[in-house]
């Protein structure tokens, strides 16, 4: 077993995946729609399946905003430096909402970055 996706509902698709191709720099791997139950997938990543797990974006047509909930936690993204990438993402117009540096308790260096719709991304440095 693996792990194929991960899917995320966006109230404005193309706002979207400006975001994830143009300030966390993945690709749009594939797009569709489907007009009978009226929504849109867009599928982005890094690499497409089976080399790596991909985001599924969900667009259901007229629905702008969804709530978050408190279950939802993050995606985490790894890079060679989170330093870097930070000042990338906020060149880009990005909005990260943890500054690069040590995890609390620990040595790993991390940041959050916050896409349109709201959800985190935290950045890990590998």
């Amino acid at each position: 077993m693996r792990i194929l996706h991960t899917m995320l509902r966006v109230g404005n698709l193309q706002r979207a995946i400006d975001f994830y191709t143009q300030i966390l720099g993945m690709t749009l791997l594939r797009k569709s729609e489907n007009p009978e139950y009226k929504y849109t997938l867009a599928f982005l990543g890094y690499a497409s399946n089976p080399e790596q797990a991909e985001i599924e974006l969900t667009y259901n047509w007229g629905v702008e905003q969804y709530e978050m909930g408190t279950a939802y936690g993050h995606i985490a993204l790894g890079m060679p430096d989170v330093y870097a990438a930070c000042e990338r993402i906020k060149a880009a117009g990005g909005k990260v909402t943890r500054e690069a540096g040590p995890v609390k308790g620990g040595s790993t260096i991390i940041a959050f970055v916050t896409d349109p719709d709201g959800y985190k991304i935290e950045l890990i440095q590998r």
